[in-house]
């Protein structure tokens, strides 16, 4: 059982019970809050309360969470876009919509059931049950160069490259707005959202995050850019770009609500990784191609700006 505390702010006035739990516990829809509520897992200041209830602002809700069941790993086949493989890693150009490894309501269809079919089991274990060979991982709907690790060895080496920036991934994306300079940096903390705790945001006690872009083209509205990580937070160069008043095309979670046309996903792609190979110590460079719909996108904006320059 896993007990958590949490307190209602003056913001949470009105808001219903089921309806803040979702929002505070990272995972927990507000169904499954409703069952933990009618399951008597949910107490308002050490008294059962309904899910209806509303707060007020100053209370304290406990919660005890039961032990989830992890879903079993399991492999299936799954078509990979590999793009590069040997006896200890994998580069795989992960599409948008896979999600990279099982988790409560994924058990199924993921990165990690296609590469343990690939790769017949033969994946490192550091990552656990669910994660097996999982060095790092790039959110459900950004497509690209994703590194997986085929044994402890080779896992714990790439992850050592990750923990000091020497593991290089470079991303593209289509950000909202024009950019007055040609390059930047965003050195800004990010952590959970202060209210929404399914969201990262930069907030003051964040563990530090830094990404560096610079414009590869602009356009009516829409500026092109190429995203360097230095480090690697959640949700990293969503949250900062949305952060400097620029999201990223797509993103109705850190932008604009509303879905666009042609895209089912952010138009975030990790388009380049390099990293030091486990085994031979040399420096390996690879690159994948934007996705259709990126590419899509940006025709259709360089069709918007010649039709301009026409006029």
């Amino acid at each position: 059982m896993d007990a958590r505390t949490l307190t209602a702010t003056t913001e949470s006035a009105g808001t219903r019970l089921d309806a803040f739990l979702a929002a505070q516990l990272p995972g927990l829809t507000r169904s499954a809050a409703a069952r933990l509520i009618e399951g008597g897992f949910v107490t308002v200041d050490g008294r059962p309360a309904g899910k209806s209830v509303r707060l007020v602002g100053g209370e304290t809700v406990s919660v005890t969470l039961p032990e989830a069941e992890e879903p079993e790993a399991r492999p299936e086949a799954i078509p990979l876009d590999v793009v590069y493989e040997d006896g200890d890693v994998i580069v795989v150009n992960k599409p948008v919509g896979m999600v990279v490894h099982p988790a409560p309501g994924h058990p199924d269809g993921t990165l990690v059931n296609a590469l343990l079919h690939h790769c017949a089991g033969s994946l490192s274990g550091i990552g656990g049950q669910m994660r097996p060979g999982i060095v790092h991982r790039i959110d459900r709907d950004t497509s690209g160069l994703i590194i997986a690790a085929k044994n402890d060895a080779a896992h714990a080496f790439l992850a050592a490259q990750l923990a000091d920036h020497t593991l290089a991934r470079t991303y593209e994306c289509l950000a909202v707005g024009n950019f007055k300079e040609d390059s930047g940096t965003v050195d800004a903390p990010i952590g959970r959202h202060r209210t929404d705790r399914k969201k990262m945001a930069v907030v003051p006690d964040g563990r530090r995050a830094v990404t560096h872009w610079e414009v590869i083209a602009r356009y009516r509205g829409v500026t092109h850019l190429r995203c360097r990580l230095e480090t690697g937070r959640t949700h990293q160069i969503r949250v900062h770009l949305a952060y400097i008043g620029h999201p990223i095309l797509g993103d109705t979670v850190y932008g604009a609500k509303k879905p666009v046309p042609g895209l089912t996903g952010q138009c975030l792609h990790a388009t380049a990784l390099e990293f030091i190979h486990p085994a031979t110590g040399k420096k390996i460079s690879l690159t994948c191609p934007l996705p259709e719909e990126f590419t899509r996108m940006l025709e259709k904006l360089q069709r918007r700006r010649q039709e301009i320059s026409c006029r």
